[in-house]
């Protein structure tokens, strides 16, 4: 029996990142995947959870309960750090736009896009206060200049550094689905 996802050899199918036609418009969804540096903090943050895990169960054999639940409330918060590093990006459904930040979620309604675009512009490498040259994908609203409103994605965001292909494919996906989204 093939087993095609284990393979590391076989090509890059893009209809991979289309959704399916019968998917319901209204689920939130992001239109790329995850980048591997993302992944890979994620994974440390989570690696580090499990020994704050394995020291509160060393600490609730030999010390107070109370001590070990405190340490298990730590390691819940590691874990939940962990799971909103990896929800971090823009999601689209019929209702809006969301970009869900580390802190902070943002929606905006299809009715107040007025254009989302690619430009050329500096753009922070990694979120750090160092600029690169690079390409934003940035949303144009009704009433706002497009400096008032961050950028979506970058080309040196962690889920696109070193990555351009996928970049181009998710803001060319974010931007055909708003111009869907917009007309409906």
């Amino acid at each position: 029996m093939p087993l095609p996802f284990l393979t590391a050899d076989r090509a890059f199918e893009a209809a991979d990142e289309l959704a399916l036609p019968f998917d319901d418009r209204d689920h939130w969804r992001r239109p790329y995947r995850p980048g591997p540096w993302r992944v890979a903090v994620a994974a440390l943050v989570l690696l580090l959870a499990s020994y704050v895990l394995f020291a509160a169960v060393i600490i609730a054999l030999t010390a107070s309960p109370s001590e070990a639940g405190v340490i298990l409330g730590i390691a819940a918060v590691v874990i939940l750090c962990a799971l909103r590093l990896l929800r971090m990006g823009v999601w689209v459904s019929a209702r809006g736009l969301r970009r869900v930040g580390f802190l902070f979620t943002r929606t905006v309604p299809w009715d107040e896009v007025v254009a989302v675009r690619t430009v050329q512009q500096p753009v922070r490498w990694l979120g750090l206060p160092r600029t690169v040259q690079g390409q934003a994908l940035v949303l144009v609203r009704k009433g706002r200049t497009p400096q008032d409103v961050p950028s979506l994605l970058t080309t040196h965001d962690i889920d696109f550094v070193a990555r351009a292909s996928a970049f181009d494919r998710a803001a060319d996906s974010i931007e055909v689905w708003s111009d869907e989204y917009r007309r409906s």
